[in-house]
């Protein structure tokens, strides 16, 4: 039997049948947007940090939402002087009769208000500086950090509050601009550091030879990697705003007309809250800040476990425990 025979006696191999389509049709593509929103969650299902914060920053968020639309007069006055908390009021009423849960479903809102907004106008300064400045090199560079630098020495504290002194009885505008240009200089040197290092990396180097111009390289290569950084600048930066406005009107550097955390606290130290006893005055607002910068900081602190490789925790499923519970009792 020569070689040929046995080609041809051979048996061919039977066409590969397609898969039956499933009940639906076919799949959806992985980059939809219902894959996106099931890959974001299972990011946030990694961390339990970043979960519990999320959950206290939505709840936070829904009060400064619904919270001004569910509550009466804030600066309405009553008969109940300095009453302690009851059915009638929630979280009890001043020495003048106002209701402070009314007070504090106002103070969230301009709080967040103030935050947010001081955040993001610090964020935006110290992005266009420190990458900027990173990215240009030169005197360019060397202008940008000088100015970062000038800022960095003089003392923060000091500054905002003899710039809020000139400030006094202003608007909100007054405040978020008081703490933005305050809070910029120190993130737009890590965001510089950072830029002097992506500046030589293979794929800048390879779009700079490809004739890309500077500002897409700055959108799609470097900012893109600078996401992380970004974001947990924004994150302090909310906590520095809200803590530094309180602090502001605490010490009656503020317009006392808005309604905010700070202006509460100020309000309840005037009035002597603490030596009389009346804690449900001051105690509701102070706890604000503090379970709010909680929160953002777990924040943060989760999204370095899920974004940074070496602190990424996971998780097995609860079928993998049952089984390993078992094995481990035989």
């Amino acid at each position: 039997m020569t070689t040929a025979d046995i080609t041809s006696a051979a048996p061919t191999a039977a066409p590969t049948a397609a898969p039956p389509p499933g009940p639906t049709g076919p799949p959806a593509p992985s980059g939809g947007p219902a894959a996106r929103l099931r890959a974001a969650w299972r990011t946030v299902r990694r961390s339990r940090r970043l979960s519990i914060g999320f959950v206290l920053i939505g709840i936070f968020v829904l009060v400064a939402i619904i919270g001004p639309l569910i509550a009466t007069d804030p600066n309405g006055f009553s008969l109940d002087l300095g009453q302690p908390p009851s059915g009638a009021h929630w979280l009890g009423t001043t020495q003048t009769g106002q209701d402070v849960f009314d007070q504090l479903m106002v103070s969230t809102r301009t709080s967040l208000e103030i935050g947010a907004a001081a955040a993001l106008i610090a964020t935006a300064i110290s992005v266009v500086i420190g990458i900027g400045g990173g990215f240009l090199g030169g005197w360019s560079d060397e202008t940008l950090s000088l100015l970062s630098n000038v800022f960095l020495v003089i003392p923060g504290l000091p500054l905002v509050i003899v710039i809020s002194s000139y400030t006094k009885g202003g608007s909100m505008l007054a405040t978020i601009g008081v703490i933005s240009i305050t809070s910029w200089a120190a993130s737009a040197r890590v965001l510089r550091a950072q830029t002097l290092s992506l500046r030589t990396r293979d794929y800048v180097l390879a779009a700079r030879l490809y004739g890309e111009k500077r500002w897409r390289i700055v959108l799609v290569e470097i900012l893109p990697n600078e996401a992380a950084i970004i974001v947990s600048q924004f994150i302090f930066a909310v906590i520095f705003a809200i803590l530094t406005q309180a602090g502001l009107a605490f010490l009656g550097l503020q317009n006392p007309s808005d309604l905010t955390w700070g202006n509460m606290l100020y309000f309840a130290q005037n009035a002597e809250a603490l030596s009389s006893g009346s804690w449900w005055w001051f105690v509701p607002p102070g706890l604000c800040i503090a379970v709010f910068g909680a929160a953002m900081s777990l924040i943060s602190f989760g999204l370095d476990e899920v974004l940074d490789p070496k602190l990424r925790v996971y998780r097995p499923a609860k079928q993998s425990r049952r089984t390993e519970g078992q094995e481990a009792t035989r």
